[in-house]
C-alpha cells in the first residue's frame, strides 16, 4: 500500500462510517479523510469535521447543510456541500482513492454508481445499489476499471475465501457454491403468533451485532439475507442457485465458499464491522482494525441450521424477485424500504412488512434496468404501490401496540 489514500465516507455518522472512522483513525500515515456525507445529523458531523478536518462536508438534507456551516468555527477549511449533487461530487472528485459507500437504502444508488464510473475503490456497504441496479453498477465498475470490494461481514468473507485470479482479485475457479450466513435475529426461536406482535424496539435488539435500526428490522426480518442473496450474485457471478443460507446464531463464521473438491473454506472472526472495513480500506495488504481476537476455546462450539421460510417469507420473496429478474429485485428493495419505515413508525406490524412486499411483487411493472432513470422509475411505482398497502393495513387496524 503505497502513500496515503484519500477517503470518502458517505454515510460519516451511520453504524458504518463512525466503524470506518475508527480504523482510519488508527492508520493516520495511511489513511485520510478528505470528505464526510450524512443525512442530517449535525452535531455528529460537527465532532467529526473537528477531528477529521476533511476537504469537504456533505449534508443530504439542505437545511442541516446550513446548520453545519452556522456551527463550524470561523477560519474553517471544510467547505459543506448539500444534497445529492454534493454527495455525487465527492463520491467522484479527482482527489478521492476509496469511497466507504454506506449511505442506507435507495439513496445511496446515485452517488456509489457515480464513484464506480469514476474508476474509484468502491467499499460496498450499501447493498441496495446492487439490489437494484446490479447490471448498470457492474457494467460501469468494469468499464471505468473501479475495484468493488465488499463491506458486508458476509461477501467480505466470500471474496477473502475466493481464489486469486490472473489479475490478482478473487475469481471463480473450482467454486461450486458459497454459503451466506445468518445470526437468525433476535426472533430466531420466537413463535410466528410472537414474531407478529413483535415492537419495532424488539426487532432493533439484535444479538450479536450493532446496526442501524433500518438494517437491525431487516435482520430480524430475513430480508438482508435475501437483499445479501442478490448483492452475492451480482458480486461474484453466480447464479442464485449456487447461493444458499445457513443460519449460525453466534456470527462468528461470516460465510463459506465449497469447493468442487469437497474443500470448504471459511472466514471467521468476531462479530465487528471493523475487519471487513479495514481489509477493504487496506487491500491487497492487512491492517489493523481494533478489533479482539477470536477465542475459540472460549466459544466452545458453533451452531448451524437451516432458515425457516415459513416463519421469516421475506427471504423467499427477495429469491422469488431475484428470479424473476429485471426491475423485480429495485421494486422489492423499495417495498421492503416502505415497510420498514412504517413498521418503525409504529403504522403497520412486523407481520405487515412481508405482506406488503408480496403485493408491491404482485402489482409492479417489471421491465428491463436497461438506465439509471427505469431503476428509478421502478423504484418510485413500487414505493407508491407499498404506501397504498400500509395504508390499507393502518386502516384494517394492524398496526403494531406496545406491550
Amino acid at each position: 500500500m503505497a502513500g496515503i489514500r484519500n477517503i470518502a465516507v458517505l454515510g460519516s455518522t451511520g453504524s458504518i462510517g463512525v466503524s470506518t472512522l475508527d480504523v482510519i483513525a488508527r492508520h493516520p500515515d495511511r489513511l485520510r479523510v478528505f470528505a464526510l456525507a450524512a443525512r442530517q445529523s449535525v452535531a455528529a458531523m460537527l465532532e467529526q469535521c473537528r477531528q477529521f478536518r476533511p476537504r469537504y462536508a456533505v449534508m443530504m438534507d439542505p437545511d442541516a447543510a446550513e446548520q453545519l456551516r452556522l456551527g463550524l468555527p470561523a477560519g474553517s477549511e471544510v467547505e459543506v456541500l448539500a444534497g445529492a449533487a454534493g454527495l455525487e461530487l465527492v463520491a467522484a472528485h479527482s482527489e478521492v482513492d476509496a469511497v466507504m459507500a454506506a449511505v442506507v437504502g435507495a439513496a445511496g444508488l446515485p452517488s456509489t454508481l457515480a464513484a464506480a464510473r469514476a474508476g474509484k475503490r468502491v467499499l460496498l456497504a450499501n447493498k441496495e445499489s446492487l439490489v437494484m441496479a446490479g447490471h448498470l453498477l457492474m457494467a460501469a465498475a468494469r468499464e471505468a476499471g473501479a475495484l468493488l470490494l465488499p463491506i458486508d461481514s458476509e461477501h467480505n468473507a466470500i471474496f477473502q475465501c475466493l481464489p486469486d485470479s490472473a489479475d490478482g482479485r478473487p475469481g471463480l475457479a473450482g467454486v461450486n457454491r458459497v454459503l451466506l450466513t445468518a445470526s437468525g435475529g433476535p426472533f430466531r426461536q420466537w413463535s410466528p403468533a410472537q414474531i407478529a406482535a413483535a415492537t419495532p424496539d424488539q426487532a432493533c435488539a439484535h444479538p450479536n451485532w450493532s446496526m442501524g435500526r433500518k438494517i437491525s428490522v431487516d435482520s430480524a426480518s430475513l430480508m438482508n439475507k435475501g437483499l445479501e442473496l442478490i448483492e452475492a450474485c451480482w458480486l461474484f457471478d453466480l447464479a442464485p442457485g449456487q447461493v444458499d443460507i445457513v443460519v449460525h446464531p453466534e456470527s462468528i463464521v461470516h460465510s463459506l465458499v465449497q469447493y468442487v473438491d469437497g474443500s470448504v473454506l471459511a472466514q471467521l472472526g468476531n462479530p465487528d464491522m471493523r475487519t471487513p472495513i479495514a481489509y477493504g480500506l487496506g487491500w491487497p495488504a492487512r491492517l489493523a482494525s481494533g478489533v479482539a481476537e477470536l477465542d475459540l476455546v472460549a466459544l466452545a462450539r458453533l451452531n448451524f441450521e437451516a432458515p425457516d421460510e415459513a416463519r421469516f417469507p421475506c427471504l423467499r420473496l427477495a429469491r422469488e424477485a431475484v428470479a424473476t429478474g429485471g426491475t423485480a429485485m429495485a421494486a422489492c428493495n423499495a417495498a421492503n424500504e416502505v415497510a420498514v419505515e412504517a413498521f418503525l413508525a409504529r403504522a403497520i406490524g412486523f407481520a405487515d412488512i412481508p405482506r406488503v412486499i408480496e403485493t408491491t411483487l404482485e402489482q409492479a411493472n417489471v421491465v428491463e434496468p436497461v438506465s439509471l432513470a427505469v431503476v428509478e422509475a421502478a423504484d418510485r411505482e413500487a414505493r407508491q404501490l407499498a404506501g397504498e398497502a400500509v395504508a390499507r393495513s393502518w386502516r384494517s387496524g394492524t398496526r403494531v401496540v406496545e406491550h
